[in-house]
């Protein structure tokens, strides 16, 4: 494998990779979305255990009649004006369920854990997007350099045809071509310069950043030596991730979870068990009545009502509802088999895909360095003759541009082969640096 060697100190404007992920991951909005769902099923796990606990209510009204009511002193309706004011407490503790509140209770429990995964997931993801901007952001830069460097060499050749039209060794024509192939030295150099800002942009963006007209990552060294590693087995790749990778696991938590919703829905064909008491009491005035009204402490006294008592609900005929709800649970379990099924096969392409592109990357950086050494080659020898007028700007041309060429593939295949390499690591449990 092979190691990021950043700089000792960080340059102003200049981020690192880990830098750059830190900053993301603690200011991207679909991560902190993800946080809030890890918060919401926190909060649906709480109300699953606290629905052990017992319930306690209480109620108050208080009415005015007008018109026939009852009289307090013999209960035969006469034409006057009352008020009573009535209140109980309530409460209830249930006893048995049929198991459906240990079960959503787990459940939930599993929703957690699968929250969580998918949690790590999202920043997972976003890890890897900006790796891959990171990485076409210091291919840009190798790029550049190459141009820079042609343009140099032809900038230089200029110079020198200049002086052997001057000494009359070449023709003009000559150092019209050179002109030529100058300035379109230049334009690729510009192009190249215009292709590492959009990628800088490109991963600022990426970062939410407000400002990033001087957004720059650090150059780390990337030795020529990373190519030549051997490639780990797809097979044995696959083994470590599909137990640890996030999104496997919340699909595997995400399945039990309904698993268990199975047995929630069927605990509605149980009967259930509550206990409950109450306790109720109120009092009544007549305004029309003069002294016949019973004093408030005496009525509350005869009125007070306690209860205590068991309550059963026996589940006789529904309307269908618990048997369609049992069949959308199993429908779902059948849905979250296939849903894990469908993310360990994605899995499994993944990681051969990524082995395999790691593969033709490295035989293609190999392929490349031959042919770069011979384009290095063939441009001296063109430039030697160059230099004494026995090659024409063509030759020149051609030979520069094949080394161009070479060195832009090599390149490319370099930063394909870290790229699918880390997506590697990143299977087999290891951060991106």
């Amino acid at each position: 494998m092979f190691i990021w060697a950043s700089h000792a100190v960080k340059a102003q404007d200049k981020w690192t990779l880990r830098e750059c992920i830190d900053y993301a991951v603690q200011n991207n909005i679909a991560v902190k979305q993800q946080e809030l769902a890890v918060e919401n099923s926190e909060l649906e796990l709480n109300t699953s255990l606290n629905s052990r606990l017992p319930s306690l209510n209480a109620d108050a009204g208080q009415n005015f009649n007008f018109g026939r009511s009852p009289s307090m002193a013999t209960g035969v309706y006469e034409p006057n004006r009352s008020a009573s004011t009535g209140f109980s407490v309530s409460s209830s503790v249930p006893i048995f369920t049929g198991m459906r509140i240990n079960n959503e209770i787990k459940s939930n429990r599993l929703n957690l854990m699968a929250a969580t995964e998918g949690l790590e997931k999202a920043r997972d993801d976003l890890s890897m997007n900006i790796a891959l901007r990171y990485l076409e952001a210091l291919f840009k830069k190798e790029i550049l350099k190459v141009a820079a460097e042609q343009l140099a060499l032809t900038s230089k050749q200029t110079e020198r045809t200049e002086t052997m039209v001057a000494s009359e060794i070449a023709p003009r024509s000559q150092l019209y071509d050179i002109k030529a192939q100058l300035a379109g030295d230049r334009v690729s150099l510009t192009n190249a310069a215009n292709d590492l800002a959009l990628s800088l942009l490109n991963l600022a963006q990426l970062l939410n950043l407000e400002k990033t007209e001087t957004f720059d990552i650090v150059e780390p060294e990337l030795h020529d030596s990373i190519v030549s590693g051997l490639l780990r087995s797809p097979d044995r790749i696959y083994e470590t991730a599909v137990e640890n990778r996030p999104h496997v696991k919340e699909a595997e938590y995400r399945l039990r979870s309904s698993e268990l919703g199975v047995k929630v829905a069927q605990s509605r064909y149980w009967p259930s068990i509550s206990f409950g008491m109450s306790y109720n009491n109120g009092f009544n005035y007549v305004f029309d009545s003069g002294n016949n009204n019973s004093g408030i402490s005496h009525q509350l006294k005869n009125n007070q009502r306690e209860a205590i008592g068991l309550n059963m609900n026996i589940p006789v005929f529904n309307r269908f509802q618990v048997r369609n709800s049992v069949q959308a649970a199993r429908l779902n379990l059948q849905n979250r088999m296939l849903e894990l099924e469908n993310i360990r096969q994605n899995l499994q392409k993944e990681i051969r895909q990524a082995c395999q592109s790691a593969a033709a990357a490295q035989a293609k950086y190999a392929a490349t360095e031959e042919a770069c050494k011979a384009a290095e080659e063939a441009l001296a020898y063109v430039e030697e003759r160059y230099r004494v007028g026995k090659a024409t700007v063509y030759e020149f041309s051609e030979a520069q541009a094949k080394l161009f060429g070479g060195r832009s593939e090599q390149l490319q295949a370099k930063y394909e082969y870290i790229f699918r390499m880390k997506i590697l690591d990143f299977y087999m449990g290891e951060k991106i640096e």
